[in-house]
Order: structure tokens, then C-alpha cells, then sequence
């Protein structure tokens, strides 16, 4: 261990943050421009930087607050996101020096990118749609199939991927190695250096902290579950100051994020005739599991999905359901990039899917009106769009 590197401290009431909303987490190092070595050395000189952050999650998202998964070796310190930060937009881990993760996983297009598949070095295309990368603090296993185990085993994957990053591991360690700040900041966080190991514990710790705040959804749904657990009392709220009280702060929540009357409609509708709840369950609007809708199983050979990491029958053509959760902000969708709207998502759920040998039998006809979809639609774009934690997208090392 470096002797010189900040001692890892215990959880403190100073050190206990709420994702989504600490903005100072993510908005880098203060400054302008390139980071220098003296910034990044008196940044890391401050003891702060280096306490073990206690995590709790915003609004909505913090019903899955016990679905929380940050691995002990990897516990979330500022200097470690920071740094994770750094790498996530650094062109400099591909080989040609032109993808960063932020390519496929860009803030300015839902944390995803709106091209069917994700498009690497010398503009080749991969095959499959790139996944969102916010909210995995609550997810274990990655990738459309699950093939990686933990984000930070998901995070150093692209980097030696031909049609992606191109680069190799031994390779983008030497690069990381060479530049003095990183060197420093590697040194100081981890103790042991660059490694491929630790370039994927800084990344995935940065994506943890990749947090969706409150949505229009999480309001009215206050609304819901108050007026079902005191619709008796309703009419005699006056008589009670502290449930008036709280009624009322409720419902001014929701006239500072109102959805329409389509939208309330669509969340009724998702929750019972169109059956999305069955898949699409929990905070984070994802039962983490894998299904066969039926897309893409039309083709000659098609993407056996997660069949292709445990050679069970059953896994044919299952992918893992994505989160809903800004939804609206990462078009196309599916896990080949096939719909292009939610529309057509809709239409797709509406018909059952593609039928083949192992569709899930959680996909049935709907049978639903065009103002049905109109109101699904609705409510996933205004109900679900919640907001993205402010972050610094420059200030990367000289």
C-alpha cells in the first residue's frame, strides 16, 4: 500500500450522500480546462475526498434502496468517482483515441446512443443496442445477456473489444500509467496503481453514482397510495392538521410535476390490462430478469441472448428487461435497436410479440384501443422522465 495515499475512513454522518442529488459528486474537480497535475494533487491532498461514502437513493428510487449492490472491495469514495468520471470520457482508452464509454452511454442522449447498435472504432457496428448505464447501483449482473457478473467486471470489457474500443488491456494500463495524473490518482486511491482491475472498480463507481431523481410518477403515486389508505378519513381531514397537512404537500408536489390526464390513464393502464408491472416491477421499473419477447427471433440465425451465457434451453432468446426510468430520453429500444418510438413498443406488446418455442408466457395479445397505446405511451413519457444529476463532461487530465 502507499504510504502516502489517504486512509480509507468508515461511514460518517459527513460522509453520508444522497445519489441524484449531491451535485458536487459528479461536477468534477473545480476548474476550467485541461486538469492539471497541482489541481488534481491539492484535490486529493483534502482528506474529504477519500472518506467511504454511506449512499442513500432519491425519491422513487429509494424504494430499492435494499437492492443496493456495491461490492466490498469496492467501496464509493469522491476521489474514486472522480476518477472514474475521468475515464468514463477519455477517448484515450480506445485504441485510435476516438470512443470513450460516453460514446455508447452518452449523457446527452439518455445515457444510451440513438443508433441502433453501438458504433466503436473506425465507425463499426456492433449488434446490439447500447444499454442505459444510470441506476445500476441497484442492478448486479450486465450486458443484454448478463454475461458480466458485477459493472465492474461489465466496465473493462469494451476496452478490449475489437468492435468497440479496440484497444487491449495490457495496452490501455501502460497508456494510463504513462500520464502523470492518472498515475497519481491511481496510486492514491487504490494503493496498487494502474491495473485493468482497478480501471474497472474506478468506472463502475462512477457509474453507481449515475442516480435518476423523481418523477412525475413518484408524485401521483403518493397520491394514490394515500387516498387508498385513508379514504375514509378524506371527507374529516380538517380535523386532522397532520394528515391535512400532509395531503396538501402532496398534492403541490404533483402541480409542480403534473402529468396528464392521458398519462394517468396510461399508469393504470400499466399497471393492470397492459401487463408492462409483470416485467417492468419495483423502483427501478425492472424485475432484473430475462425474457423472450419474441424480437428478432424471426431471423435465420437469430440472437439466442442470454442462452449464449448459461446453454439452458429456456434462455433462448431472453434478454434482461431494461428500467422504464427516462425511458422517453433513449430511443430506439429493444435489445436490437428495432422499435424506433415507444409507439412501436407498444404495437409490438399489443400483438404478443414474435412467436417462436420459447416466447415468455408473460407475453399475451392486449387487445388494447389506439387511445390505450396513446395513454401508455403518455405515461411512460411524461410519468417516467425524471431528471439526470448535473455532471462535468470535460475537464479530463493534459
Amino acid at each position: 500500500m502507499d504510504s502516502s495515499a489517504p486512509s480509507q475512513s468508515a461511514p460518517s454522518p459527513s460522509a453520508t450522500i444522497t445519489l441524484g442529488e449531491d451535485h458536487s459528486l459528479l461536477m468534477g474537480i473545480p476548474g476550467s480546462g485541461k486538469l492539471t497535475l497541482e489541481e488534481v494533487r491539492d484535490w486529493l491532498s483534502q482528506p474529504k475526498q477519500h472518506e467511504t461514502l454511506s449512499v442513500t437513493l432519491p425519491k422513487g428510487l429509494s424504494a430499492a434502496q435494499g437492492n443496493i449492490f456495491i461490492p466490498e472491495d469496492n467501496p464509493l469514495t469522491r476521489a474514486k468517482i472522480e476518477l472514474g468520471r475521468q475515464l468514463y470520457f477519455d477517448p484515450r482508452l480506445s485504441n485510435d483515441n476516438t470512443i470513450s464509454c460516453a460514446s455508447c452511454h452518452d449523457p446527452a442522449q439518455g445515457y444510451g446512443a440513438q443508433t441502433q447498435f453501438g458504433v466503436g472504432v473506425r465507425g463499426q457496428e456492433g449488434g446490439r443496442n447500447s444499454p442505459v448505464a444510470y441506476n445500476r447501483i441497484v442492478s448486479q449482473a450486465q450486458f443484454w445477456d448478463g454475461r458480466a457478473a458485477t459493472l465492474e467486471e461489465q466496465a473493462v470489457g469494451p476496452i478490449a473489444n475489437p468492435i468497440e474500443m479496440g484497444n487491449n488491456h495490457e495496452t490501455c494500463v501502460a497508456d494510463l500509467a504513462a500520464n502523470p495524473i492518472y498515475k497519481l490518482q491511481f496510486e492514491k486511491v487504490f494503493g496498487d496503481g494502474v491495473t485493468i482491475d482497478n480501471v474497472g472498480k474506478a468506472i463502475a463507481a462512477f457509474e453507481r453514482a449515475l442516480v435518476t431523481g423523481p418523477a412525475p410518477y413518484d408524485y401521483q403515486n403518493d397520491l394514490d397510495t394515500f387516498e387508498k389508505l385513508f379514504a375514509d378519513d378524506l371527507e374529516y381531514l380538517d380535523e386532522e392538521p397532520e394528515l391535512k397537512a400532509q395531503y396538501d404537500a402532496i398534492k403541490a408536489a404533483i402541480a409542480e410535476n403534473p402529468m396528464s390526464e392521458s398519462a394517468k390513464r396510461g399508469m393504470k393502464l400499466f399497471a393492470g390490462k397492459a401487463n408492462c408491472a409483470t416485467c417492468h416491477a419495483g423502483a427501478n421499473f425492472t424485475d432484473e430478469q430475462y425474457h423472450n419477447l419474441g424480437v428478432g427471433m424471426e431471423a435465420d440465425e437469430p440472437d439466442l441472448g442470454r442462452y449464449e451465457v448459461t446453454k439452458e434451453e429456456k434462455d433462448k432468446g431472453a434478454f434482461k428487461t431494461p428500467t422504464l426510468r427516462n425511458i422517453a430520453l433513449s430511443a430506439p429500444y429493444m435489445h436490437d435497436g428495432s422499435q424506433k418510438t415507444l409507439q412501436e413498443v407498444v404495437d409490438w406488446y399489443d400483438k404478443g410479440g414474435h412467436k417462436n418455442p420459447w416466447l415468455s408466457d408473460k407475453m399475451k395479445v392486449l387487445n388494447l384501443t389506439d387511445q390505450e397505446k396513446a395513454d401508455l405511451v403518455a405515461f411512460m413519457k411524461e410519468g417516467l422522465t425524471g431528471t439526470f444529476p448535473k455532471i462535468q463532461t470535460g475537464r479530463l487530465p493534459e
